[in-house]
């Protein structure tokens, strides 16, 4: 996971201000849901660029702390970069695997923004991290329902299949990736091995409006076809590209795309 970070990071790095636009309103439900006040300590798993991070230091204010950990030495560089140009206090970023790292048991929440499927031991990831949280407090993170839900990863997949037979295998259901929480029993299960009660996953719809040059590059850089397009040849890439932009035609009106992102707003408790 880590080595698949350090490549991915950067194509996120390159992407991220398209990213931030369409996942905002879904980092903004998490923290809204997780009820952050003045002065608290939180701590944001899979931080990425630092989004998340940052919303959650806004809602801590000046006597608050927020800590971004990720994995991606790329995205956290980019995460401290945005930090000091943007003058964002109260904000820290760890190079840490959230399975692993020893993190103090100081924190008043978890937070996370798509940051917590990619576990090779979700139970052991889900209990590191329950000692990292106060009493009576918890997580709440946003996780990706099936790819029968998203179309804005399973119609670009579908078209490369013929061209890419590998890519089919890419989401094994209940495998580490994107949609390594899609099932909503799964994920209660993993909590509850974990430690944690009052466990609570409703579903979370957001809007995901995109130009078709966008919808595109989420497609062909950002999503599931990125690994496999980085190891063909540009005849192989030019034959993909074409089957894609023609498969998400029909999605498009008025130059824009309208498609959901569909998730899970997920919380529980210490």
């Amino acid at each position: 996971m880590a080595a698949y970070w350090d490549r991915a990071g950067k194509v996120w790095v390159e992407q991220q201000a398209l990213l931030d636009r369409l996942y905002q309103p879904i980092a903004e439900a998490v923290v809204e849901r997780a009820s952050l006040a003045n002065g608290e300590k939180v701590l944001d798993i899979g931080c990425g660029a630092g989004a998340t991070t940052f919303a959650a230091a806004w809602r801590t204010g000046p006597t608050g702390r927020a800590v971004g950990a990720d994995i991606s030495n790329a995205l956290l560089e980019e995460a401290r970069r945005r930090a000091g140009q943007d003058g964002i206090e109260g904000v820290e970023f760890l190079h840490a695997d959230a399975q692993t790292y020893g993190f103090e048991p100081s924190y008043d929440a978890l937070v996370s923004r798509f940051g917590v499927m990619f576990f090779p031991d979700p139970v052991a990831a889900f209990a590191n991290l329950r000692r990292a949280a106060k009493p009576g407090r918890g997580p709440t993170f946003a996780s990706w329902r099936g790819l029968e839900d998203n179309a804005i990863s399973q119609v670009p997949l579908t078209a490369a299949a013929p061209f890419l037979p590998a890519t089919t295998t890419v989401f094994e259901k209940d495998a580490p990736g994107r949609f390594g929480l899609a099932d909503p029993d799964r994920t209660r299960r993993i909590l509850e091995e974990a430690g944690w009660r009052d466990v609570s996953i409703e579903p979370l719809d957001e809007p995901t409006p995109v130009t078709f040059d966008e919808l595109m590059t989420m497609s062909l850089r950002v999503g599931p076809l990125n690994p496999a397009l980085a190891k063909a040849d540009e005849a192989l890439r030019g034959r993909v590209r074409e089957a894609v932009a023609k498969a998400l035609e029909p999605y498009v009106e008025n130059g824009f795309a309208r498609m959901n992102s569909a998730c899970w707003l997920v919380s529980a408790k210490a």
